[in-house]
């Protein structure tokens, strides 16, 4: 007995016109024989799609199932006596009693309507039998468009529908977290694809969060021979305990120790290429800035600068920190803070 043709094609009862043809291009593209070359039964089961369709995207025929006027195969429900031999075919039976639902099949001219067992000419494959489905390419050369099994252009489906070209593969984006030092110097860092496929990935200098690279053709593969789609990888630059970035600047905060800044001193200042010596004059205030030109991030326009701004780290406390600090008071003179 012929499955219900709604279930065979995974629509609703209720489904339209359009959802029924929905769901066949979806079912078609997963069912035909040619995708599934290991399947005995791919023949049937598409066979079996292709009927259902054939019923339910006929107006009056998908009217008279719904009513249970005819079968899931379009023959009457009730047949009267004829059915036991000699006497007249039922609705839908052709001169000789067979059924006259039609089927189609491919040729040179592409696809055809044909009639169903015992009257459909012989189409698809060499040799196939009548209704047989047409190869896997020609089959799917007409669902993206293509007339007649030729390469190129757009065409109507048999159903009268342009599907127009299968779709490319998708783009897919990944994020790879990168060490701060490593992105600001340029290194390699290892990628794995969605595909399992593992790639090494140069990052250039000076590269910063946000830094958007495309490696082609390594997305997801497009369907039916389409283009596969590409890769793209975004970084996210691990912050750094230290430095922190303005553009191409950076800015670092330096401790020093009160005597330093009371007498001056010269300190080592980390940069990206390694330390370098920082002279304090003496009485250099917390807070204040120092300019090391060339010193932050490469870029094509030239190298950033290195911003080093000295925060004044007291010492443990002591009676002579305590007396030193009360004769400094008692020689204040104004407020440090009459500028706010």
């Amino acid at each position: 007995m012929a499955r219900d043709p709604y279930d065979v094609i995974g629509v609703a009862r209720s489904a339209s016109a359009d959802e029924i043809k929905r769901g066949f291009r979806k079912k078609a593209k997963a069912l035909h024989p040619d995708a599934n070359p290991n399947d005995p039964k791919a023949q049937d089961r598409f066979a079996e799609l292709n009927n259902a369709y054939e019923l339910l995207s006929d107006a009056d025929k998908k009217r008279q199932f719904d009513r249970g006027e005819i079968d899931a195969e379009g023959k009457p429900r009730f047949a009267g006596f004829e059915g036991f031999g000699g006497g007249r075919p039922g609705p839908g039976a052709g001169p000789q009693g067979d059924t006259i639902f039609e089927t189609f099949s491919f040729g040179r001219d592409g696809f055809k309507r044909g009639s169903g067992p015992g009257r459909g000419h012989q189409g698809g494959r060499p040799g196939g039998q009548a209704g047989g489905p047409p190869p896997m390419d020609d089959f799917f050369d007409i669902l993206s468009g293509m007339s007649g099994g030729a390469r190129g252009g757009r065409a109507h489906s048999p159903f009268g529908e342009d599907f127009g070209p299968p779709p490319s593969g998708e783009d897919v984006t990944l994020t790879i977290k990168v060490p701060f030092l490593d992105a600001a110097r340029g290194s390699t860092q290892r990628v794995v694809l969605p595909s399992g496929e593992s790639v090494d990935l140069k990052i250039p200098a000076g590269t910063r969060e946000g830094h958007r690279m495309r490696l082609r053709g390594k997305g997801r593969p497009g369907s039916l021979g389409r283009p596969t789609g590409d890769a793209y990888v975004v970084v996210a630059v691990e912050p750094h305990p230290a430095f922190k970035t303005e553009g191409k600047d950076l800015r670092l905060d330096l401790p020093i120790a009160l005597d330093e800044a009371i007498l001056g001193a010269k300190v080592r200042a980390p940069t990206l290429d390694g330390e370098v010596e920082l002279t304090l004059p003496a009485m250099t205030s917390s807070g204040k800035t120092f300019r090391l030109r060339g010193k932050g991030l490469p870029a094509d326009s030239g190298p950033g600068d290195l911003y080093v701004t000295v925060r004044i780290v007291l010492p443990e406390a002591s009676a002579d920190l305590e007396g030193f600090a009360r004769v400094l008071k008692d020689r204040r003179k104004g407020d440090p803070r009459e500028s706010l």
